[in-house]
């Protein structure tokens, strides 16, 4: 199954994600990710990104998608994909469904997370990284050990100065105005499907592995139940506190 998940900052995108990939065992695949490991590697794509961003532009969609079409044809990939951060515009939706039919990776679901505004402002505020792994914790839901120090690397936890209700208001602004036409598009096409991600993650996740198993299919369903039941069930556990991102 290939899939795109979108929302806004603080929807719980990478909650939901980590609990569709424990399920169907498909990669995620976040382009913010995708673009650190190229310039980290620096591989050619890396290279060509880190020049524009050096130069403070924009990397051109060209690049990106140039990128996301090398990652799609990696063999982990076969069963399929979970697309998180892409497509941002129209233009680049018309691109990936080009490169896409190319490779025989068209996109089959895009999974809408919406939030309401008060829940949004609550669960980005709270929200504190560790500057040296990337984990994400919550001052309230999901709070560290000790205060300050994340329970996975040991690095400091800081809170990001694009996380205040200000900045998540310009970003929901820009958020709408981007990404309502790539909803359209694929609405069009009938494979935008919403969620309402304000309830607990459970419930979240049950309307979103309705849609999933629709895609998969009787006998491909029965399959992934016997082999990852078990490891989605404990993920849901680990998760139910958590405070989605």
């Amino acid at each position: 199954m290939n899939i795109l998940i979108m929302g806004a900052a603080g929807s719980g995108k990478g909650t939901m994600a980590h609990l569709i990939v424990q399920k169907y065992s498909i990669p995620h695949i976040s382009t913010g990710n995708m673009f650190r490991a190229h310039m980290y590697g620096n591989t050619p794509l890396g290279l060509e990104a880190r020049k524009y961003i050096d130069e403070g532009r924009l990397v051109p969609d060209d690049v990106t998608i140039r990128m996301i079409q090398e990652r799609l044809l990696e063999p982990d990939c076969l069963k399929g994909y979970l697309l998180d951060g892409y497509p941002r515009t129209l233009v680049q939706a018309e691109a990936f469904e080009d490169i896409a039919a190319q490779i025989n990776r068209p996109v089959e679901a895009v999974i809408n997370l919406k939030v309401q505004l008060d829940d949004l402002a609550e669960r980005v505020t709270g929200r504190r990284v560790c500057e040296k792994c990337g984990s994400i914790f919550h001052i309230k839901a999901q709070p560290p050990k000790v205060s300050g120090v994340c329970d996975v690397c040991g690095g400091e936890l800081i809170h990001r100065s694009d996380d205040t209700v200000q900045q998540l208001a310009v970003r929901l602004k820009e958020h709408v105005t981007m990404t309502q036409p790539v909803l359209d598009f694929y609405s069009k096409k009938g494979l935008v499907f919403d969620i309402n991600a304000s309830r607990p993650i459970d419930e979240v996740f049950q309307d979103i592995d309705k849609v999933l198993e629709q895609l998969q299919g009787p006998q491909a369903n029965r399959s992934v139940k016997s082999n990852s039941c078990v490891k989605q069930e404990k993920s849901l556990l680990w998760l139910t506190k958590r405070w989605p991102r």
